[in-house]
């Protein structure tokens, strides 16, 4: 389970640049072979490695980004030819932006000259863990082509639109004229919402706006709350798991959603929600707006009901524990309503060093030590606080 989800969605500049600032994209005849390895950071996005102007970067592959971003801090960003391009808006308000041409970049089959990168801060936190990432890849690259997403093999490539790598549940997809977005439809109590973005850098499973989930939410259904990080800060959202989500002709029983305030981002771009990596990931995925569909096979874990929390303690994980021999600690980002956690005296800051007297090492999302937050309810677990004192907390179902 990832410590806290992240949403990396970005509409484009409010001065955006010409289309013919996208530069000139090619495929190279055997796209179909050259597969981009990826890992999945913390937060549930496709962290990959690229390279622009012949300087290799970090980048993570991002359909809910209409324009590709470039960390104004990265090497590959030159401070003296990037020029201002106003703002753009993001989850959690407004950003700005500045705007960076490019020579050449290469991702797998793909390759372009010319064009250039929207510039702005993407900070460490943008990816769950405590190194920052170059680069979000976005609509400008990736939506004239076929996306085909293997998490479990954690690998993708791009192809020419019409190709049909494999078979599964079909859905409409479409990239939105004003948006620039790469965008479909879900069905959910029965009622059809749309538009809906799929926003592969979105860490999350399912978002809805508020109006949308008043509209279609099943009676009776428990909800708790959870933090969420965009590119301008932090929003605090409901969250439900709800029965049969219905995307096209795939049918899932139980889905994580969460409802954002009224008024928020999905209000202010127009959708009534977006579908991120936390439930794309079930899958094989297959993008082609070209052809007007996407493809879901799923994988062997497609059917198994969402990890909830048991703690109702929602962290990120920072460098330089206190307390040796810890290497990282736990910083609590949010104390979930109606948890164990909120009624024990927890609250948001709190830093933990240890779990049951294990230090936080520097790996520990990808440890078995991190699953205690989803452990089975009735057991406690011993945390020990970066000060020296240590909590006790009994854990139990919430929501």
């Amino acid at each position: 389970m990832p410590f806290f989800l992240l949403l990396l969605s970005v509409l484009a500049p409010t001065s955006p640049v010409t289309p013919a600032s996208d530069g000139a994209i090619t495929l190279a005849a055997d796209a179909d072979a050259r597969w981009v390895d990826f890992d999945l950071t913390p937060g549930n996005q496709i962290r990959f490695r690229m390279t622009v102007d012949d300087k290799p970067v970090t980048a993570i592959l991002d359909t809910g980004v209409s324009y590709s971003v470039l960390a104004r801090r990265s090497a590959a960003a030159d401070p003296a030819r990037i020029r201002t391009n106003g703002t753009a808006t993001a989850i959690g308000g407004d950003v700005a932006v500045g705007w960076l041409a490019t020579r050449t970049l290469r991702i797998g089959g793909l390759s372009r000259a010319g064009g250039g990168f929207s510039v702005a801060d993407l900070p460490p936190l943008a990816t769950g863990s405590a190194t920052a990432v170059d680069l979000l890849v976005g609509r400008d690259l990736t939506g004239g082509q076929a996306l085909d997403i293997d998490y479990a093999n954690k690998r993708f490539r791009l192809l020419p639109s019409g190709r049909m790598p494999f078979r599964g549940a079909v859905a409409p997809l479409t990239i939105s004229p004003g948006r620039r977005l790469y965008e479909t439809s879900i069905t959910l109590g029965g009622r059809r919402l749309s538009p809906i973005v799929i926003d592969t850098g979105d860490g999350s499973a399912i978002t809805l706006a508020a109006s949308a989930w008043r509209a279609a939410a099943p009676k009776g259904i428990g909800t708790t709350t959870a933090v969420s990080y965009g590119l301008a800060g932090p929003i605090v959202n409901t969250l439900a798991i709800a029965p049969d989500v219905r995307i096209g002709a795939n049918a899932t029983r139980e889905a994580e959603v969460r409802i954002e305030p009224q008024g928020g981002f999905s209000d202010t771009i127009g959708v009534a929600g977006r579908i991120g990596s936390g439930f794309l990931q079930r899958y094989r995925v297959l993008l082609d707006p070209g052809a007007g569909h996407m493809i879901l096979n799923p994988g062997k874990d497609a059917d198994d009901p969402p990890l909830r929390s048991t703690s109702g303690l929602l962290v990120g994980i920072e460098p330089g524990g206190t307390t040796p021999p810890a290497t990282a600690r736990l910083k609590v980002l949010h104390v979930m309503q109606g948890s164990p956690a909120s009624t024990t005296g927890w609250r948001d800051g709190d830093e933990i060093c240890a779990v049951d007297g294990q230090p936080i090492a520097p790996d520990y999302a990808a440890s078995p030590l991190a699953r205690w937050s989803v452990g089975e309810p009735g057991r406690t677990v011993k945390l020990g606080l970066c000060t020296g004192n240590v909590r006790a907390l009994t854990l139990r179902r919430f929501y």
